[in-house]
């Protein structure tokens, strides 16, 4: 299925990234310049840490055998 608003928006986000030949450090200055001049919030957020507790990828998961 083909969505006409899904394709428009991918034509406009490729034609906004061939301005800049693909560079993407070219590409965020632009979106970052762009909202300095309209005067939107530039936001950083801090990192996300996850705790030594939490499941990472490299823990080894318990398999647990279906009933």
């Amino acid at each position: 299925m083909q969505d006409p608003i899904v394709e428009e928006i991918r034509k406009i986000r490729d034609e906004h990234a061939a301005r800049f030949n693909y560079d993407l450090d070219a590409i965020f200055d632009d979106f970052e310049r762009s909202q300095t001049e309209l005067g939107l919030p530039l936001v950083t957020l801090p990192p996300n840490r996850v705790s030594k507790t939490e499941h990472s990828p490299t823990q080894a998961v318990e398999h647990i055998p279906a009933a």
